[in-house]
């Protein structure tokens, strides 16, 4: 299934942002919070405060929650979200890209916008019953989110160092 831009950029937004709360937390301050907006192509409002970073920091686990979540339960989250901030689905051209959805105002706080562009972005998994490019990482250690939109769905961890950390472990256990 091949999704469009921006719900393969808000998918992979959410899926680092939750991924973020795995040790060592790679958000902790406000430096790392604006790498992450410009490193995932947020529009609108920098956050600038810290009270944003909280805020951003505390969706991670509800946002775990809805890529986890089973379709039925991911469709009531999602209808939430999109509730609670009174999302306005409209067709918007920015930045070099070509038309594609916006809910939310881009000045509205910066983890409201996360919140609704992902929301969004899950109406088309749950109406293409492709929740299962969400898992878990296989690596024993790591409770880490994969996002597979690979066409074979063969990606097993969420990072290139689970990938390694399980090879490395499988090859030692073999020789020894």
């Amino acid at each position: 299934m091949v999704f469009a831009h921006d719900t393969t950029a808000a998918l992979t937004a959410a899926v680092a942002l939750v991924n973020s709360a795995e040790p060592p937390d790679t958000l902790t301050s406000l430096d790392q919070l604006q790498a992450f907006f410009d490193e995932h192509g947020y529009s609108g409002r920098r956050p600038e405060t810290e009270a944003e970073l909280a805020a951003v920091r505390a969706l991670r686990a509800p946002l775990r929650t809805l890529l986890t979540a089973d379709r039925d339960t991911a469709a009531t989250m999602v209808n939430a979200m999109l509730a609670e901030y009174g999302a306005v689905p409209q067709l918007v051209r920015h930045d070099g890209w070509d038309y594609h959805l916006h809910a939310i105002d881009r000045d509205a706080p910066f983890d409201r916008r996360i919140v609704v562009e992902t929301a969004m972005a899950m109406v088309d998994v749950v109406r293409a019953d492709e929740l299962s490019r969400f898992s878990v990482c296989a690596d024993e250690n790591c409770a880490g989110i994969v996002l597979d939109l690979s066409r074979n769905r063969s990606k097993r961890f969420c990072s290139v160092a689970c990938g390694n950390r399980v090879a490395v472990a499988a090859y030692r256990a073999r020789r020894g």
